[in-house]
């Protein structure tokens, strides 16, 4: 597997995906409270009761830090024409399978939800990493979450992905544990996933 330190990526007129980095601290602060509580649901890493600055700044200068080495990458969804934060797309390393080299997570603040931000982010990081060479990715969702279930299946059957239960895992989130539903995609090779079919079930 290739390391590359993350970079821009521009998706189209109206998307660019930038390296998280401590210089949007304020802007993604404001996206979360305009997006709160839902927002932890997609972060739970987030502490509801802790200080929610200190914690996205910590965030942010751990993914800062990490993705000019290529150990983690976090991207920033932003509209060029205004340089509004629009959400965050990234990959780390907390996999459920052995197999899998990077888990990918996602949030959309509320303002632009259901204009494709989302699929267009994922098509556009799955392809950065697909020109690096193979490597497997987890994509978790809550199958309660017909909005992300919608985009993941989206993503599976673009990439040529499979369902894989033998990755669901509970994840609390707000002190709610939930099921969720683990998808692969491998990138390099499409199509080739072990058992991979183009009609993704569940």
């Amino acid at each position: 597997m290739t390391r590359r330190a993350t970079v821009s990526i521009r998706v189209d007129d109206g998307l660019v995906l930038r390296p998280a980095t401590k210089a949007v601290v304020e802007e993604l602060q404001e996206a979360f409270e305009e997006t709160w509580p839902e927002v932890s649901r997609a972060m739970p890493w987030i502490d509801i009761q802790g200080d929610l600055r200190h914690q996205i700044f910590s965030f942010l200068d751990e993914t800062e830090r990490m993705g000019r080495s290529g150990l983690l990458h976090h991207w920033v969804m932003m509209d060029p024409r205004s340089e509004r934060v629009m959400g965050l797309i990234g990959f780390d390393r907390v996999t459920r399978l052995e197999r899998s080299q990077w888990n990918l997570g996602y949030w959309v603040r509320s303002l632009d939800q259901k204009r494709g931000v989302s699929k267009r982010s994922i098509h556009a990081v799955i392809g950065w990493l697909d020109r690096g060479g193979s490597v497997i990715i987890e994509l978790k969702v809550d199958p309660n979450n017909l909005a992300g279930m919608s985009t993941v299946r989206h993503a599976v059957q673009e990439w040529c992905g499979i369902r894989a239960p033998v990755g669901d895992t509970a994840i609390t989130v707000a002190g709610l544990r939930t099921m969720h539903h683990c998808y692969l995609i491998e990138t390099g090779k499409r199509g080739k996933v072990e058992g991979a079919s183009h009609q993704v079930r569940g």
